[in-house]
């Protein structure tokens, strides 16, 4: 079985870590503040979990999800995911990441940037735009007529075609949504972010982290991806 490299153990790397787990795929965990602090979320994890340094997470991973902060990315060497399928869960927030002038303009999206840094890696974006405890409550079984739909946008087609089958073995419908480029229609704000998910979308901004899910299949996102518009980032202020 492929092994999952993870960089960065936070509520989405955390979240995809247990989905891996229950579908018999092995995780080599790692973040930046070493192997030792993880002693917990491996033992919760049991024996297809250990934990390295961030070098070990990624020469172990077939696929390496890096999911850290967007400021954090480039003290990560370039060399360690240079010819990885990498997922990247990176989204830009203002008011943790302060004001990144080429995304205010619109210039790039978010994993665009961040791709500049990882240039030999075949980054794929995916898993930004759903909360973290949305992910554990709409998964489910290939088959289940209920299943929720993730979109996953790439440059590289080799390495988006291994994410998306990571995607399906994780328990959700994958939905390509482009290149790179157009992955801004799953960023902060947009039609196909967060509250996509929400069992109630009318749910307040201050009560999303404690609110219900409810599936998303792959026609509704395939429309909310479609129906996009450009959010003007320079005024978003979260």
């Amino acid at each position: 079985m492929p092994t999952l490299g993870i960089i960065g153990t936070g509520n989405i790397g955390a979240a995809i870590a247990r989905l891996a787990v229950s579908a018999g795929i092995p995780v080599v965990l790692s973040n930046s503040r070493g192997p030792e602090t993880l002693a917990s979320l491996v033992s919760e994890l049991g024996p297809l979990a250990s934990a390295g340094t961030i070098e070990q997470s990624a020469a172990a991973g077939d696929i390496v999800v890096l999911s850290v902060p967007l400021t954090a990315h480039t003290a990560i060497p370039a060399s360690l995911l240079e010819g990885k399928a990498v997922l990247d869960t990176t989204n830009y927030y203002p008011f943790r990441d302060g004001r990144v002038a080429e995304l205010d303009e619109e210039r790039v999206t978010t994993s665009e940037l961040v791709l500049r840094h990882f240039q030999g890696a075949g980054l794929t974006k995916a898993f930004n735009n759903i909360l973290a405890h949305h992910i554990p409550q709409l998964a489910r079984p290939s088959g289940a007529p209920d299943r929720t739909a993730l979109p996953v946008a790439g440059d590289d087609a080799s390495a988006k075609t291994k994410v998306m089958s990571l995607i399906e073995q994780l328990g959700f419908d994958a939905v390509d949504a482009g290149p790179l480029a157009e992955s801004w229609r799953f960023e902060p704000e947009a039609r196909a972010y967060t509250k996509l998910y929400l069992a109630d979308p009318a749910t307040p901004d201050d009560r999303m982290l404690e609110a219900p899910a409810a599936p998303v299949p792959a026609e509704r996102l395939r429309d909310a991806l479609k129906r996009a518009e450009p959010v003007r980032v320079a005024a978003r202020t979260f």
